[in-house]
């Protein structure tokens, strides 16, 4: 038996004779830890990734500003270990609150940019980020108008009613607001037509490959024609290659984003074009 097995076997608290799941469980609690050390130390950034217009993919329609953990070395940390469980915890709400103090600083700092900043729909109660939003929006009157917030739809489920009430508030001030991850959770339709969304984001897991994927092909047709009959602005998530943008454009998909454009970068892209495709 390797040794690091033997010693995983030897760690197992009693109860918990299952080495694979205490293995598991012990890394998640280790990332975890590391990502709330991350925060405490600020060793948090955005990096940005363009969404191009479909006909034209020369121009960026706007930046999404993404946030990026890093560890004691610099290595960044995988969003995907951590932002699903952060959701409910108060790191969560820190996470957020730096996404959008940091992508409202970076609007001040460049009149022409327009930016997508992630959120949960819990910080809507959280009185630190809106008082963030708030001081922002003071700030700089011309912020709101080049300002998205982006809530995934799985966010905005947990709270329809308190997420429709706030959009309607801040919408006043000239803020968009983007539905992401679209078509991926349990959105009913009776509250896609209250929430009033600008911009839908079609989930990546119906856009790869979506040239030659037929089920992918009609799905996404239906999704695009959810968002025109509710005059909402589509943008296809996850493009990797020609062919699938090709086919996206040809749909009447508004605008594309992923890496066959650029990689998302902690360079301020609008800044150094030429470094726009360097990744992060």
């Amino acid at each position: 038996m390797p040794r690091h097995t033997r010693k995983i076997l030897a760690d197992i608290p009693p109860g918990h004779e299952d080495p694979l799941s205490y293995a598991v469980t012990a890394r998640d609690r280790s990332v975890m830890q590391m990502v709330e050390e991350a925060v405490r130390r600020k060793r948090v950034m955005l990096a940005y990734q363009p969404v191009v217009q479909a006909q034209h993919p020369e121009r960026v329609a706007f930046y999404e500003a993404l946030i990026r953990v890093q560890d004691e070395t610099g290595r960044i940390i995988p969003a995907r270990e951590f932002i699903t469980r952060v959701e409910e915890m108060e790191t969560g709400r820190i996470l957020d609150c730096i996404a959008l103090e940091k992508g409202l600083r970076a609007l001040a700092e460049e009149p022409a940019l327009r930016l997508s900043i992630n959120m949960s729909a819990r910080s809507i109660g959280y009185e630190p980020w809106m008082r963030a939003l708030r001081h922002g929006l003071k700030r700089d009157p011309t912020v709101g108008e080049r300002l998205i917030l982006e809530i995934t739809e799985s966010s905005a489920m947990t709270v329809p009613e308190l997420v429709t009430g706030f959009m309607a508030r801040i919408q006043q001030k000239g803020v968009s607001f983007a539905l992401d991850d679209f078509g991926a959770g349990q959105t009913s339709f009776r509250y896609l037509r209250d929430f009033y969304f600008d911009i839908l984001k079609i989930d990546g897991q119906f856009i790869r490959g979506i040239h030659a994927d037929p089920d992918n092909q009609v799905l996404t047709r239906a999704l695009v024609s959810v968002a025109r009959q509710f005059d909402m602005f589509t943008v296809a998530e996850f493009v990797e290659n020609a062919a699938d943008a090709a086919y996206l454009t040809e749909i009447g998909v508004d605008c594309l984003q992923g890496y066959y454009f650029a990689a998302p970068t902690v360079q301020k892209p609008w800044q150094h074009p030429e470094g726009r495709r360097a990744s992060a």
